[in-house]
């Protein structure tokens, strides 16, 4: 039996007790900068959501905290028509791009000639920034010249050239100056690149399926539709949930493309909440009510992430 002394024994029992720092020491910058960047400017809008601070004056003191800028949200009816456009490009995230994006993937996955090629078109728009799509859609919109007028015109032109009572187009709708058009027309140039995105994500479930459970329904003398409903678009449920939160959230996060192509105009109609944000607090010097619409739109985000951060750890920790 080998005898360990006290020397020996203090020596183990240090060891043990020593910390190694390195792997903390690799995490002070990142999570320093995440704390600049992201929890001290949410803390601090939070703060500022309970005062009247104009940006000029000094920020007021704890005591004279108050809910204001919550009471004036309910009665504001420039927030009401915000929220409702955001519900709106909530909607059509939800429905038509997840609708076009699964269609186009169940088409692409298939061995069509070009497919590659198709894949690259319709995912190209993605790598644009919010700004420069905007900026072309905005000239696709144009009431004079733009390309959507220019062909409506076009083809009323040649409807009147064929039956003598059409009469034909002088100039086509404006857009973006039509207060029942500008928020519509905005989702759709939104609406363009999106689909890309879902297609991408609903190709990558659809690789991963597990060509025998196919393979048996097609044996069991399932047809194309049963094919889909029954089999294919169940085993895409946890990608289906990534698309749904992931459109949840970038039509709450809507700000770019409405900054570029209307400023929240005419008259408002087609402002979102975080477009509306902007304009009070660096338009209007109002940004104790700008961050409380942007803890409006936090509680909104937490209330559809969280719930499906919880699900995601749970599915981890089970398996």
């Amino acid at each position: 039996m080998t005898t360990i002394s006290a020397a020996q024994r203090a020596a183990q029992g240090e060891g043990r007790m020593r910390i190694n720092v390195t792997p903390y020491l690799f995490l002070l910058v990142p999570l320093a900068v995440y704390f600049v960047w992201i929890i001290f400017p949410t803390l601090f809008s939070i703060y500022l959501s309970f005062t009247n601070w104009d940006g000029i004056s000094p920020i007021p003191a704890p005591n004279a905290l108050s809910l204001d800028n919550y009471n004036r949200l309910f009665t504001d009816r420039d927030f009401g028509m915000s929220f409702g456009n955001n519900v709106k490009w909530m909607i059509v995230f939800l429905t038509v791009p997840t609708t076009v994006g699964l269609g186009l993937a169940m088409i692409f996955n298939t061995d069509i000639r070009g497919a590659r090629w198709f894949k690259i078109s319709f995912y190209a728009p993605l790598i644009l920034s919010f700004v420069v799509i905007g900026t072309i859609w905005a000239w696709i919109y144009e009431p004079r010249a733009g390309l959507l007028n220019s062909i409506i015109v076009g083809i009323s032109e040649l409807l009147a050239s064929i039956f003598p009572f059409v009469t034909p187009l002088e100039r086509g709708p404006g857009w973006l100056a039509d207060r029942n058009l500008a928020l519509w027309s905005i989702m759709g140039a939104a609406v363009w690149r999106q689909c890309g995105y879902v297609m991408i994500l609903y190709l990558a479930g659809l690789k991963n399926l597990d060509p025998s459970l196919i393979e048996a329904a097609r044996v069991d003398g399932a047809n194309g539709w049963q094919l889909f409903r029954r089999v294919i678009f169940p085993l895409l449920g946890p990608i289906t949930t990534v698309v749904i939160v992931v459109s949840v959230i970038d039509s709450l996060r809507a700000f770019d493309l409405v900054q570029v192509m209307t400023r929240g105009g005419p008259g408002g109609a087609s402002n979102v909440l975080a477009n509306f944000m902007y304009i009070e607090a660096f338009n209007n010097y109002s940004f104790g009510y700008g961050a409380s619409i942007a803890v409006v739109l936090l509680g909104l985000s937490l209330f559809i992430v969280v719930p499906y951060l919880y699900r995601t750890v749970k599915t981890e920790l089970e398996y």
